[in-house]
């Protein structure tokens, strides 16, 4: 009852806020609390200009940070919000007020178990940004010899991250929230069921919890770093994990020009062509050949060096495909490019993604009715982010299952289209990266890959054999060792036993010898 009464009030808070920025229309149009809004709706309240998206991004900015990133989180869903409330949503700033120096250095000491002075030599008081989790502050190290002598090792210039004070306790009380509402329009509003708002929220949990892990943070960076060892277009701020823990993060301070500041880069003699190009088989790299992408790449994260090369911040939302999700994509990709819907219809069938019992024929149909009225336009006009978001809408005419490793992705599809707009609007990012598709497919789907993968599987087979067979004998062994105590008149029956074994671990041979045969003449 404490509960309930606790949310109903904070409720009421959220919607003073909501009126504030004239944003109920959203929470009217979803059927949520109508009692709450009638209430709310006799507040005074004033117009904002602005679209509907645009208002409750003001709304969730005054309400904290729980709301801002909530408001985030719902952009990558564009099936939920609709497209241009999702596409505002994710130009939600996420910027607050920072705390004060003397509460960053106090964590910071706490949590490295050394006071300031030993960790750095010069430490800002004043943060170089603030957002909704974590402020930065620039700093200089104190390194100290690891042999002990006299001399004075090599200071470095570092960014030090540090999380708000108090802010695991805020994200629990507004999750208790979001829990209370998600299971009140689970149990009140029957057409926003498919959407499953518990387990969006459930989600939502999972990604924040990760993103308030600031050791988590850093090993994404260092795990992109090295998967991207070697290659000079795309690098990460070095980690320094002396001092990085949960809730300090500290890494190399770097220096660019924000990718989206297409004055600045020109004026640098920076060719924006290259850029591009270079941001194309990032993304490329990161999607298909490793899986493992940046799942926050809007331009304030993204900046280029003297050299025209990138260098990415901010490691706190990252995402994954698997291998089998990567192809699967590449293929879409690619029949789309060619607007072959069959086989774009084909390969949703193939992934899983479309029902059994749905009508192929018709769903290519659909396919066809979004895609074209894009390809009818100019290449560098066409929107493959959008596209993908209008691609997912059909899950609902379908009764096709959500694909949540695809919706953070069509976030930074968008978000990459926005960059590669603002600095070249005739260049398209995708056709840049379509021939590192294209290869990709090749090497991994073509029957090269599939005379590797037979030759890869029949090695592992190979690998696990001895392995088994000691575990067969081991096993014949032990019933035989069973029964070494048995008297005389039995030994005829354990001999015949061993010749029952030894006529198992034949046949084990020539089955794994045909096994090989066969493989060897599919491939």
């Amino acid at each position: 009852m404490f509960a309930t009464l606790r949310n109903v009030l904070r409720l009421l808070a959220i919607g003073r806020a909501f009126a504030r920025h004239d944003a109920l229309a959203v929470v009217e149009e979803l059927g949520l609390a109508p009692t709450l809004v009638w209430l709310v709706r006799l507040l005074p309240r004033r117009r904002v200009d602005g679209r509907p998206g645009q208002k409750l991004a003001r709304a969730l900015i005054e309400l904290g940070p729980a709301f801002i990133k909530l408001g985030q989180f719902l952009s990558t869903r564009a099936d939920l919000m609709g497209e241009q409330l999702a596409a505002d949503l994710a130009e939600l700033q996420d910027r607050l007020p920072p705390f004060a120096g003397d509460e960053a250095r106090a964590t910071i000491e706490a949590e490295l178990g050394q006071p300031i002075a030993a960790l750095f030599s010069h430490f800002e008081a004043e943060p170089v940004s603030a957002a909704s989790i974590s402020q930065v502050h620039f700093a200089v190290t104190r390194e100290h010899p690891e042999d002990g002598s006299l001399g004075a090792a090599e200071s470095r210039e570092v960014a030090v991250k540090v999380l708000r004070p108090g802010i695991e306790r805020a994200f629990r009380r507004d999750l208790a929230l979001f829990y209370w509402l998600a299971n009140l329009a689970e149990r009140t509003q029957p057409r926003l069921r498919r959407f499953k708002p518990v387990a969006v929220v459930r989600e939502f949990e999972e990604i924040v919890g990760i993103e308030m892990d600031l050791a988590m943070e850093a090993a994404a960076a260092s795990e992109l770093a090295e998967n991207f060892e070697g290659d000079e277009t795309y690098r990460t701020p070095p980690i320094d994990w002396r001092r990085t823990s949960r809730r300090v993060l500290t890494m190399g301070r770097i220096t660019g020009i924000r990718i989206d500041n297409r004055a600045a880069l020109l004026a640098a003699g920076l060719d924006l062509g290259e850029i591009l190009t270079k941001a194309a088989g990032i993304f490329f790299n990161q999607v298909f050949r490793d899986g493992f992408f940046h799942g926050d790449q809007h331009p304030g994260n993204m900046f280029v060096d003297p050299d025209g090369n990138i260098v990415a911040v901010d490691f706190g939302i990252m995402g994954r495909l698997d291998q089998q999700t990567r192809t699967f994509l590449a293929e879409m990709l690619l029949a789309q490019l060619a607007r072959d819907y069959r086989r774009l219809a084909e390969v949703h069938v193939q992934a899983g993604y479309l029902p059994a019992g749905e009508p192929l024929e018709v769903f290519a149909q659909a396919l066809r009715s979004v895609s074209e009225p894009i390809f009818d336009r100019p290449l560098a006009d066409i929107s493959f982010a959008r596209l993908l978001a209008r691609l997912l809408q059909l899950s609902e005419s379908f009764n096709m299952p959500v694909q949540p490793q695809l919706l953070l992705l069509q976030k930074n599809m968008m978000m990459a289209e926005g960059v590669s707009r603002s600095l070249d609007p005739s260049l398209n990012i995708w056709t840049l990266a379509e021939p590192l598709v294209e290869t990709w497919v090749r090497a991994n789907r073509g029957p090269e890959a599939r005379m590797r993968r037979a030759a890869e599987d029949l090695a592992g087979a190979f690998e696990r054999l001895p392995g088994l067979i000691g575990k067969i004998e081991a096993a014949a062994d032990a019933i035989i060792g069973g029964k070494s105590g048995i008297h005389g008149e039995k030994l005829d029956a354990v001999e015949r036993q061993n010749t029952q074994r030894d006529w198992h671990l034949r046949a084990l041979w020539a089955a794994v010898v045909i096994l090989a045969l066969g493989l060897a003449i599919s491939l």
